[in-house]
């Protein structure tokens, strides 16, 4: 597994790194919705002592009848663009925000990390980060991104490395006006 280690080790940074911000913000509330990563980015978060007073929890949505069920994404979502892509990770963001009143931003993440996957999206993950004020939930950042890893646990970690990063961004720049 070349290249396991090192992402597990900038995995591990992020979501030191997203505590802190958290710590700073101290009325934040994050939740998570994680398909291609399967919780992994919120198992590892969870690592970090002391996160229980910020993070909400994860859904595991990764089959396409739950993120349905679970998040409310439409199935006409995923029947025109599928379920690895922006649009359905946008709608899984603010999905989880919606059904967890306690949180102030989510973020989810989508993608193929392979084997079998087809070529064009082999290797592409999608990241939608949403926040609240008030009543008004959005999304206020998006991200397609090419994972540069090509064994699937690497790729896992570092999908899962990017989805920490990115909240931590969306939280130290603050809710959006």
């Amino acid at each position: 597994m070349s290249g396991y280690s090192e992402f597990l080790l900038a995995t591990q940074e992020s979501a030191r790194a997203l505590v802190e911000q958290l710590k700073v913000n101290q009325t934040d509330r994050l939740v998570m919705a994680e398909s291609c990563t399967a919780g992994l980015a919120a198992g590892l978060l969870a690592q970090v002592p002391g996160v229980s007073q910020w993070l909400c929890g994860s859904a595991v949505t990764y089959r396409e009848s739950v993120k349905v069920d679970w998040l409310g994404v439409s199935a006409a979502t995923l029947a025109s663009h599928f379920a690895e892509s922006m649009e359905t990770t946008s709608e899984m963001a603010l999905g989880v925000l919606g059904r967890t009143t306690e949180a102030t931003c989510s973020v989810a993440i989508t993608g193929h990390l392979g084997p079998d996957a087809p070529l064009e999206t082999d290797g592409h993950i999608f990241i939608a980060v949403a926040m609240r004020t008030g009543q008004e939930t959005r999304i206020c950042s998006t991200h397609r991104l090419k994972l540069h890893s090509l064994e699937r646990v690497a790729r896992q970690y570092e999908s899962a490395n990017c989805v920490l990063r990115f909240a931590r961004e969306a939280l130290a720049s603050g809710i959006p006006d």
